[in-house]
């Protein structure tokens, strides 16, 4: 089972600062549209996720829809009401992974041969090959993750080492309050699309916090590959991703841009990003956030400090607010209570 980011669970996570899920999407600049025309409705809902059949049912509250979404990359994250109860047909999602999350009501949901009764504690995960059928109530409004497909495959087929045999699948119902290290995530993507409107146009960041949104849902829930392991590499690292790797733990303290990390391993910028996707599955200058971290941690495991603050500074994260995003994702802890358990 990934192993990469915690997937420890806890009764209710504790609220993180910053945006929270609850409260996220809910500006008017992520407004996609608002309206009681069910056409409207359905052909907009269509345009970000897939085409549907969509239907009122009963005679209960009126249509009364609204939408926010904000796309990151391979990520779109979308809060979603309908105000009447729905049906909704969506299909097989085909190219995405889709993770609901209701925020007020409850939804029924089928998905291949899983049904659950979705609740504000019970989210839905949609794997892409199952045919899907839901039913929202009246007030149900849901928060929803996208993730892309061959993302997901890709993240996974590089923990494992090998080729899928089978079609990645997800059980349908997923606790996701009670998941400290997805609560953390979400919390997180809501904060950088509060903050950073912009984000997506950095293609290097997004890389990253696409990789961080896979391998958490892989770690956080469980999937039919969950019990399989990765092929134990025999491959030698090549040399020059070898003599970056020894520089990088000699400077982890230092100044280190990836045009000086490819200068010091004789190689060229393109070369060395494949190199490392390749052998290590991330890009040198995520290697040397991680190696980072891993010194963070060490030193308030261990070292002779006194505040979290000095040591996140030390080893180059200057907000403290995403340092302890991640470091508690990475550790399932925040720095404070590693801190005090020394």
């Amino acid at each position: 089972m990934l192993t990469a980011l915690s997937s420890t669970t806890v009764v209710r996570a504790a609220p993180l600062s910053g945006v929270q899920v609850e409260r996220a999407l809910s500006d008017r600049e992520r407004l996609l549209f608002a309206s009681a025309d069910i056409d409207e409705v359905r052909s907009m809902v269509g345009r970000v996720m897939k085409p549907h059949r969509l239907g009122v049912v009963g005679h209960g509250p009126r249509l009364d829809a609204r939408m926010y979404h904000a796309a990151l990359g391979d990520l779109s994250m979308s809060r979603l009401r309908y105000g009447a109860t729905v049906e909704i047909e969506p299909g097989p999602l085909e190219s995405f992974f889709l993770v609901q999350m209701p925020l007020t009501g409850g939804a029924e949901i089928r998905s291949g041969a899983q049904q659950i009764e979705s609740t504000q504690e019970l989210a839905s995960v949609l794997s892409p090959d199952d045919e899907t059928r839901m039913r929202w109530e009246a007030g149900n409004e849901q928060f929803m993750l996208r993730i892309s497909r061959s993302l997901v495959e890709r993240t996974l087929i590089g923990y494992l080492g090998h080729p899928l045999d089978r079609p990645l699948r997800f059980e349908l119902g997923f606790r996701w309050r009670d998941t400290v290290a997805w609560r953390c995530l979400m919390n997180y993507l809501a904060e950088c699309s509060a903050q950073f409107p912009e984000l997506a146009q950095h293609k290097l960041v997004m890389d990253q916090i696409e990789q961080l949104a896979a391998s958490t849902l892989l770690a956080a829930h469980r999937h039919n590959y969950s019990e399989t392991g990765p092929v134990r590499r025999t491959t030698i690292l090549p040399r020059h991703i070898r003599r970056a790797q020894d520089y990088l733990k000699a400077n982890a303290h230092e100044p280190i841009s990836a045009e000086q990390l490819a200068q010091v391993a004789g190689v060229s910028m393109r070369s060395l990003y494949a190199g490392f996707k390749e052998f290590l599955g991330v890009s040198p200058m995520q290697y040397l956030r991680d190696l980072r971290m891993e010194c963070a941690r060490t030193e308030l495991m261990t070292g002779e400090v006194s505040n979290v603050s000095g040591v996140a500074l030390r080893w180059g994260f200057a907000h403290m607010g995403r340092f302890s995003n991640e470091y508690k994702l990475r550790y399932g802890e925040s720095p404070s209570q590693t801190l005090r358990r020394r």
